[in-house]
């Protein structure tokens, strides 16, 4: 590349051209050729065999014109990703508008006595998710022992897809605002309701700290979670996972839209994919779990609870309920999250035909997504190279790593948003010692806070892993776009519509056996929605995340797996008319 073109790249919205990009790649790697780099000769006759212009090979080689395609794809895909602008990225301003940082992720630093971070170890870090080097981040002066969460991967360069700067969520809700103050009150309630079982979740409930926190949310003015045809949040909705979407009319990029998934708000709480067994080869994956105990509580006492804000390693450990059970409760969901785990079993179940035999573990044997091809090719059926097993396992984990490098650019580089465990410290300082922080009124009313103060002694939120969160921003959160990702590359690859037949629930009476389900029908695509806002809303019963955390993940995740598919469906041999599938808000993707 000449000086001149060099120059051009490096000037803000410049965008290289095909021929001068095709020209200096293709510079490279005849020279590559030429140098011995690529072939065993490396004598010039080598950069002869490459041919950029043709499809079909110099002398009709076969061979040599899929080695052509494949460059010519890789090249013309890196163009059009590269010609997609960079978005508005807007955070919440909390960052500039109190000195103190209180409206910020400081954990891992040095605080003083009521909270607050060392402003001098924030000048540190602040240096170092400007200039992205490493030996900044080096600099960095930590209060305790653990370390700061993966800052540098987020940083690592894409090359499929787009690159993680290029996908957009809206600003994380401000501290002082309507909408964090519902995430708050939302999350203490979790906080408080975790050892209910998740069947008192019923619009006939009984159960009095079910009916109050319904009561309690339904008052709030920033709560966007599912209501009801009123306008209602009824004990059936309650803690139900929402999606929250860049609001496209607003050109700042600030506001959100929300929508809740299609299936969330239908049947158990719980998605049919966390209670099934998954059949692994001859094998099969057991659904029963090993649950934490009742009352595992941490962060309520305000001497752990700082130690933990500097980054200090946890002195308490969890204890473990002897009996396996099903998931029956919200604590059960936050264990179930705590390892954010893949979707190995929800592919297994899919994948994988029912069973007549009693001794053997079935799947659901749900059929393919109707856009794919070996559905009408006569005389081929699909394998690990495309449209079957081994394909769409390695497109997931390979989809998570994607999702998390840009959900985690977006928790470095643009929101630093604080954990529900620092708000509550927030709520504590001003409710306890009167200080004056700017906290919403819904809030400091609500009745979730007044609970939390009779029970722990204290205003702060309990966390259910005695480390609490991890060393990184709130906004948006890893394990939802983690199951966002890999939700939609499997509504992508599997029948959606298709229904789940034989439903099942955890027994009320026993959760250490399942009883059929009767209700409203269970789709695939359903429950897939549901798995994905069950693994990111674990992690608020857990006391780490907010619902607006979870929300803007699902949204994230499914871009990021959209780009994928969209570099994928290029690639393939067969007469492929494309990928087709509903979105998390109910509009259909076609690619």
């Amino acid at each position: 590349m000449s000086k001149q073109a060099e120059q051009e790249d490096k000037q803000v919205g410049e965008r290289p051209s095909r021929r001068r990009f095709i020209g200096s790649t293709g510079s490279v790697i005849v020279g590559s050729v030429v140098g011995g780099t690529l072939g065993s000769a490396g004598t010039a006759s080598h950069a002869a065999d490459l041919d950029l212009r043709g499809a079909s090979g110099r002398q009709g080689d076969l061979d040599q014109a899929l080695r052509n395609k494949t460059f010519r794809l890789r090249t013309e895909r890196a163009i059009v990703n590269h010609n997609v602008p960079v978005p508005r990225h807007p955070d919440n301003d909390d960052e500039e508008r109190y000195p103190h940082k209180i409206g910020t992720d400081t954990r891992g630093l040095p605080h003083n006595a009521r909270g607050e971070v060392d402003l001098a170890a924030w000048a540190l870090l602040k240096q170092a998710v400007t200039t992205r080097e490493v030996a900044d981040f080096e600099k960095i002066q930590l209060g305790g022992t653990r370390k700061l969460v993966n800052p540098l991967g987020t940083l690592a360069v894409n090359l499929t897809g787009l690159s993680s700067v290029q996908f957009a969520v809206p600003s994380a809700p401000a501290l002082a605002s309507a909408e964090r103050a519902a995430d708050a009150v939302e999350v203490y309630w979790q906080s408080l309701l975790r050892d209910v079982p998740l069947y008192e979740y019923r619009k006939d409930t009984n159960h009095p700290l079910v009916r109050a926190a319904a009561a309690d949310i339904n008052r709030l003015s920033g709560y966007t979670g599912p209501r009801d045809a009123s306008g209602v949040v009824t004990p059936d909705l309650l803690f139900r996972g929402t999606a929250r979407y860049v609001e496209r009319a607003d050109p700042t990029g600030r506001s959100a839209r929300h929508a809740v998934p299609p299936g969330v708000a239908v049947g158990p709480y719980i998605s049919q994919f966390l209670l099934l067994d998954a059949p692994f080869g001859t094998s099969f994956i057991p659904a029963l779990l090993s649950t934490q105990a009742p009352g595992n509580d941490f962060l309520t006492q305000t001497a752990e609870w700082l130690a933990v804000q500097d980054g200090k390693a946890p002195t308490r450990r969890i204890t473990f309920d002897p009996v396996r059970r099903y998931l029956a409760t919200g604590r059960d969901l936050a264990e179930v999250a705590r390892g954010a785990p893949g979707f190995a079993s929800a592919y297994q179940l899919l994948s994988t035909a029912t069973s007549s035999d009693p001794a053997r573990v079935g799947g659901l044997g749900t059929p393919l997504n109707p856009t794919n091809p070996y559905l009408k090719l006569r005389t081929s059926t699909g394998a690990a190279g495309s449209f079957a097993a081994g394909y769409v396992q390695g497109l997931l984990p390979l989809a998570v790593s994607r999702a998390i490098r840009a959900a985690y650019w977006q928790k470095w580089f643009v929101h630093r948003t604080l954990r529900p465990e620092a708000y509550g410290g927030l709520v504590h300082q001003r409710l306890s010692a009167g200080v004056d922080y700017p906290l919403h009124a819904d809030v400091l009313q609500s009745d979730a806070v007044a609970r939390n103060l009779r029970k722990f002694g204290t205003h702060l939120i309990s966390s259910a892993y005695p480390e609490g969160a991890p060393l990184h921003g709130s906004y948006p959160g890893g394990a939802s776009v983690s199951a966002a990702v890999q939700a939609t590359l499997l509504k992508a690859f599997f029948d959606e519509n298709a229904v789940i037949t034989n439903p099942v629930q955890p027994d009320p009476a026993d959760p250490t056996r399942l009883i059929p389900y009767s209700g409203p029908t269970l789709t695939v695509g359903g429950e897939l929605n549901k798995l994905a806002t069950n693994l990111g809303v674990g992690r608020n019963w857990a006391g780490i995340h907010w619902r607006s955390d979870a929300a803007a993940s699902l949204a994230l995740g499914e871009d990021v797996a959209i780009a994928l598919l969209r570099d994928e469906k290029l690639s393939f041999k067969e007469p492929f008319e494309g990928f087709r599938f509903t979105r998390f808000d109910g509009s259909t993707v076609s690619l």
